[in-house]
C-alpha cells in the first residue's frame, strides 16, 4: 500500500475492497493507510480531501467511506448529511478527535454506522469497523428490500383477495363451493373469472369464464367481466342479450384485438327444476345427481347438452350464443370450471385429462355426501398429481349443490 501525497486522489492500491478516506489532514491520511496496512483487510483506498470532491466522486465503486466530521467545506454532521445524500447506499464511518465522541454518538444517530476516536484505533480495529459496515450495510439494504417485498406482497395479496367475489345466495337450499388457482407464480388473481348470485326473483345466475393470457391485464379483464356480469344480473333479466353486452365490454377494455374469453352462463328457475346454460367456447358444466335420482350417488355425473354454436366473447362475430333448456332432478349438484383443470398431463406423455377423465372423477366420489368443497379439492389435487406438479393454467371451478 502507497500512501497518497497532497492531491493525490487515485486509488492506491489494487484489492478487493474500495473505501474512500475523506480526510484534509496529511498526517492522519497515511496513519489510516499505515493502521490499514499492517490488518488482514484487503482493500484499495482512495482519498479526498472535501466534501465537494468526495461527493462529485461518489458513489461509484466505493464499498465504504471513511468522513473526518472537521473538513474545510463541511462541518460536523453537515459533512454526513451531504455524503448520505450522494450515496445513501454507501456505509459511512466517522473520524472523530479525542474531545468529540458526542459528535460521533449524534452521527451514529444520523445514519453513520459507527465512529471511530482518532489516536485510539489500531490496523486491526481499524479493519474491523470496515468490514462490520460493509456487512451491516449490505444486511440493512437486503432487510429493506425484503421489507418493501413483503409489503407489495401483503397489499398485493388483500387486492386481489377483495377482487375475488363473494356468492351473493339467499336460498338455504342452495350451497356453494368455490376453488381458484392462479397459473401466475406468486398471484392469487388470473385470467379466470367466476360468480354466483341469486336474482331478486329468485332465479340462481352462476358464471365461469376464463381471459386468454396469464398476466395482470388478464386478470384485470376478468375482474371487470365479472364485475360487469353482476351488474347485468342484479339490474335486470338475464337474456339473451347479456353474452352480447360482456362482449361490447371485453371489446372496449382489451388491451389488443387478439384477447377474448370464454365464458359459461347457468340460470336455475326459483323452483330449481330447469336450468337454462349459455356458453360461449367454454366447457359445458357437469351435473351431479343427488339422492333419490338414480342410485344416490354421484354415478350418474355427466356433462350438459350443449349448443349448436359457441364461440368466445371478442371473436363472436354477432354469430350469437342460444340458450339451451336442461330439466334438473329434485337434488343436484353443477360442477362449472374453466379449462386449466383438463388441460393439465396425466403422465410422461402427450395426453392430457380431459373432459371425460374429469367426468369420471367427479362420478367417483360418494354424491352429495361429499361436501362441495372436498370436491373441488379432490379435483384439483387429483389434476396436480396427475400432473406431476402445479397446473400451469389458470382454474377455477364452481359447484352449486341444491337439497328440496
Amino acid at each position: 500500500m502507497h500512501p497518497a501525497g497532497p492531491g493525490r486522489t487515485e486509488v492506491i492500491s489494487a484489492a478487493t475492497l474500495r473505501v474512500l478516506l475523506v480526510e484534509d489532514d496529511d498526517g492522519d491520511a497515511f496513519l489510516f493507510e499505515e493502521l490499514l496496512s499492517m490488518s488482514d483487510l484487503d482493500v484499495a483506498v482512495a482519498r479526498e480531501r472535501t466534501v465537494t470532491a468526495a461527493e462529485a466522486r461518489l458513489p461509484g465503486d466505493v464499498a465504504c467511506v471513511v468522513l473526518d466530521l472537521g473538513l474545510p467545506d463541511a462541518d460536523g454532521l453537515a459533512a454526513l448529511h451531504r455524503l448520505r445524500e450522494a450515496a445513501p447506499g454507501v456505509p459511512m464511518l466517522v473520524l472523530t478527535g479525542l474531545s468529540d465522541t458526542a459528535r460521533g454518538l449524534e452521527a451514529v444517530a444520523a445514519g453513520a454506522q459507527d465512529y471511530l476516536v482518532k489516536g485510539r484505533v489500531d490496523g486491526e480495529l481499524l479493519a474491523r469497523s470496515i468490514r462490520y459496515a460493509v456487512e451491516r450495510q449490505r444486511a440493512e439494504s437486503v432487510q429493506a428490500q425484503l421489507t418493501a417485498a413483503s409489503l407489495a406482497a401483503e397489499e398485493n395479496a388483500r387486492l386481489e383477495r377483495g377482487l375475488l367475489p363473494r356468492p351473493l345466495v339467499s336460498d338455504a337450499r342452495v350451497s356453494v363451493a368455490t376453488g381458484y388457482r392462479p397459473g401466475r407464480e406468486r398471484a392469487l388473481l388470473g385470467g379466470d373469472f367466476y360468480d354466483v348470485v341469486e336474482a331478486s326473483d329468485g332465479t340462481l345466475h352462476m358464471l365461469v369464464g376464463d381471459v386468454c393470457g396469464h398476466d395482470p391485464d388478464a386478470a384485470a379483464l376478468g375482474v371487470c367481466l365479472r364485475i360487469a356480469w353482476r351488474t347485468l344480473v342484479l339490474g335486470g333479466p338475464a337474456g339473451d342479450t347479456l353474452f352480447s353486452t360482456l362482449e361490447e365490454v371485453l371489446v372496449h377494455e382489451r388491451v389488443s384485438e387478439e384477447i377474448f374469453a370464454t365464458a359459461c352462463m347457468v340460470s336455475v328457475t326459483p323452483d330449481r327444476q330447469r336450468a337454462i346454460a349459455r356458453v360461449a367456447g367454454h366447457p359445458l358444466p357437469i351435473l351431479v345427481p343427488g339422492d333419490g335420482d338414480g342410485d344416490g350417488d354421484a354415478a350418474g355425473a355427466r356433462e350438459l347438452p350443449g349448443p349448436p354454436r359457441r364461440p368466445p366473447l371478442g371473436i363472436g362475430a354477432g354469430l350469437g350464443w342460444e340458450p339451451v333448456a336442461v330439466a334438473l332432478p329434485a337434488a343436484w349438484r353443477l360442477v362449472l370450471y374453466t379449462d386449466g383443470l383438463i388441460e393439465g398431463r396425466t403422465g410422461a406423455g402427450p395426453e392430457r385429462l380431459g373432459v371425460r377423465r374429469l367426468v369420471e372423477l367427479v362420478g367417483a366420489g360418494s354424491g352429495h355426501e361429499e361436501s362441495g368443497r372436498a370436491l373441488i379439492d379432490r379435483l384439483i389435487g387429483t389434476a396436480e398429481r396427475l400432473n406431476g406438479g402445479d397446473l400451469t393454467d389458470d382454474v377455477a371451478v364452481l359447484a352449486v349443490t341444491a337439497r328440496p
